[in-house]
């Protein structure tokens, strides 16, 4: 019997079948998962700044830059010293935050994959508004082409990067900032909500370079901030660092862009100034949103998370951007702060190896919504009601992305050493570095006989991690 079913109809059959099957997965995956800390739930929001460093903060030790509401919310909550991406790129790393995986195994790996139906229902946000959360979402959606305004409550996302200026002349992070106190003015008392706000900040503006303009633009209010400082040059800046990167890494991309921010010391102090101005601004939004929380008398049942998708060069190696597995791209600020932190956790720097990958269990955690079992990450909810145990002590990082200009490279990183390899077609590089003795990455160990062991050892451990990954 010939069927009659048009193509459109087809279509539609397809995307309900791909939701029911969703529904049904989501429902066998949070089997796997329980809440760490069963008792109330509360209200979440997660900033997410774009390429932020995570020394670029007061709390964690600069002593330049102006940062008084994030440094008011690690007094409040506890701040860790050694959170890590396990993609250092926008879109792949997005993906591992929303869906608590690593890049292996959500596939999303350039910049126009998108979630499946099926996937994007086991990120955080549609797994919250399942369990009745009211869902928003600001900013860089940053995965793939197609946005989900739709599966949200409220949506200000935007394609791409976006612009820091409209036609408006408001700064985005202004306008982000504002549309924040738009979502909670229409939350509804009873209903317990989620906001994700992805801000710009501080990454550049994309299309400065081919039109010769600024590539960091902070709000005009923002201008004077310092202007009569001078910041310090990094350890590792200078060609004699440059020549010791692999011939391929000197080729790529960063160090393109190193040679139009960071190439003398007029162009590296306008180019780090900018970039602090940037995330002066967004501390300042993120200061309204608080204590628009302490007017409604919210604060007292929202948990809060501040972290970054990636890392950044400021110069070091010769280099910009992100991308490579050295510490100052993979490396990022990690802020919790929730009203059941123990009074003597609160204020504290914790030193644990966490993961953004972590970040999608977390904030389900602190929903008291149960954790799927395709998450990769742990909650870290625990660490600021005691010590959980078995943490972990290493963790895998790949990089695959845009291979024509971004060597791809893979490795481990543990508590003391890192062990960063090369994938090209005609050989395997490798580099080993003793981060307890050398935390600039400046010497390389892999050649050295004495460390074969211990080279060989981290190989085996590479492919372990590599397989868990999947």
């Amino acid at each position: 019997m010939r069927s009659t079913l048009g193509m459109g109809s087809f279509r539609t059959l397809c995307r309900g079948i791909a939701c029911f099957l969703a529904v049904i997965t989501v429902a066998h995956c949070c089997e796997a998962g329980e809440p760490s800390n069963p008792g109330p739930r509360y209200n979440i929001i997660l900033f997410l700044a774009d390429d932020m460093r995570w020394d670029a903060l007061g709390c964690m030790g600069n002593p330049i830059i102006q940062t008084p509401h994030f440094d008011q919310l690690a007094r409040q909550g506890v701040r860790f010293t050694h959170a890590f991406v396990t993609t250092s790129i926008c879109a792949p790393s997005r993906a591992s935050i929303f869906s608590g995986q690593y890049v292996r195994r959500h596939k999303i790996d350039d910049f126009q994959k998108s979630f499946s139906p099926e996937a994007l229902q086991l990120t955080y946000p549609m797994l919250l508004k399942k369990a009745g959360y009211r869902v928003g979402f600001i900013g860089k959606w940053g995965v793939g082409t197609k946005l989900p305004a739709e599966d949200f409550d409220y949506w200000r996302g935007f394609p791409g990067q976006g612009t820091y200026f409209d036609s408006s002349g408001i700064h985005l992070t202004r306008r982000m900032g504002d549309q924040a106190l738009e979502f909670l003015a229409q939350c509804p008392p009873e209903q317990h909500f989620c906001l994700s706000i992805s801000f710009k900040a501080p990454h550049c503006e994309d299309s400065a370079r081919a039109k010769k303009q600024r590539e960091f633009p902070p709000d005009p209010q923002d201008e004077p901030l310092y202007k009569d400082v001078q910041v310090p040059l990094p350890k590792s800046y200078g060609d004699a660092f440059f020549r010791l990167l692999p011939s391929f890494v000197q080729e790529s991309e960063a160090r393109r862009r190193y040679l139009v921010r960071f190439a003398n010391h007029e162009m590296y102090q306008a180019t780090v100034k900018d970039y602090y101005r940037l995330i002066t601004g967004m501390d300042r939004e993120i200061g309204r949103v608080l204590e628009a929380l302490r007017q409604r008398g919210w604060d007292r049942r929202t948990a809060i998370i501040f972290s970054s998708d990636n890392g950044f060069f400021l110069g070091e190696h010769g280099l910009a951007g992100k991308w490579f597995m050295y510490e100052e791209s993979i490396r990022v600020p990690l802020i919790v702060s929730a009203p059941d932190v123990k009074p003597e956790l609160r204020g504290r720097a914790l030193n644990p190896m966490v993961l953004n990958i972590d970040l999608a269990p977390t904030i389900l955690d602190y929903a008291q919504v149960p954790i799927p079992g395709t998450m990769q990450g742990r909650s870290l909810r625990a660490w600021l009601t005691d010590t959980p145990a078995n943490w972990r002590r290493d963790f895998f990082y790949e990089h695959h992305t845009l291979p024509k200009i971004l060597p791809p490279s893979e490795g481990v990183r543990t508590e003391r050493y890192k062990y960063l390899r090369w994938l090209r077609h005609d050989a395997i590089v490798e580099e080993l570095y003793d981060l307890q003795r050398d935390p600039h990455e400046i010497q390389n160990l892999a050649q050295q006989p004495k460390y074969q062991n211990l080279l060989q050892q981290l190989r085996q451990r590479y492919e372990e991690l590599k397989r868990q990954a999947e």
